[in-house]
């Protein structure tokens, strides 16, 4: 194990044009989410993704976020759209988590009486933890209780989501120090479409807090 500096892994999630792909892109995302939950506002077919993944330079993750879906329905839309990763919501346990083709991120709706302990169960490339709103995956606005995030860091990579946006992005990455920050709703100017000026802003200011923490030479991005 190794110290060094890390710039933070930005997800932006929601993507459903070619146009915010590109946009974030330009602006120096490390990855882009993509939802196939046909009851999210920011739903988007696999044929439309894979038109837009085309166009997208090969470094730049692309995650397909699934809630609860079949794991045949999940390998078809990896391969027809050449996904990186796949960030699974849902009721899935560690042993449905195995032997996936791309890597795994498993995302936690965190309410304040979570117990980071659940996770010490499950192998997976990284945890997204979002907050908990009652019937909805991802997108809520909300946050939650930070520390939380910095104790679950014990158990793997955590990607920070949930209620971030340009203003309290710094004060988040300096709390929590985690592995990467996801954000849909908080750059948004209408539900699926960004705004140019707010993902910018996002993503200058998450990379301005410098992370330091240890490493496996060998790690890789989800």
């Amino acid at each position: 194990m190794k110290t060094k500096v890390q710039d933070i892994f930005v997800k932006i999630c929601g993507i459903t044009n070619l146009e915010d792909a590109l946009l974030a892109v330009r602006c120096k995302a490390d990855a882009l989410g993509f939802i196939f939950h046909e009851e999210s506002s920011r739903f988007i077919s696999h044929y439309r993704a894979a038109e837009i993944v085309k166009k997208v330079p090969e470094h730049v993750s692309k995650i397909g976020v699934f809630v609860n879906a079949g794991r045949k329905f999940i390998h078809d839309v990896v391969t027809h759209v050449n996904l990186s990763a796949v960030q699974l919501y849902g009721n899935e346990g560690p042993d449905d988590l195995v032997s996936f083709e791309t890597s795994v991120i498993k995302a936690v709706r965190v309410k304040n009486d979570f117990d980071v302990e659940v996770l010490r169960n499950y192998i997976v490339d990284a945890f997204l933890l979002d907050a908990h709103k009652e019937g909805q995956y991802g997108g809520t606005g909300k946050t939650f209780d930070w520390n939380i995030a910095v104790k679950a860091k014990e158990y793997g990579k955590i990607i920070l989501s949930g209620g971030l946006n340009p203003d309290n992005i710094e004060d988040a990455v300096r709390f929590v120090q985690p592995y990467g920050v996801d954000v849909g709703s908080g750059v948004e100017a209408s539900p699926g479409k960004k705004d140019p000026e707010k993902v910018r802003e996002f993503i200058i200011r998450a990379k301005s807090i410098p992370l330091d923490y240890n490493y496996d030479e060998h790690e890789d991005q989800p």
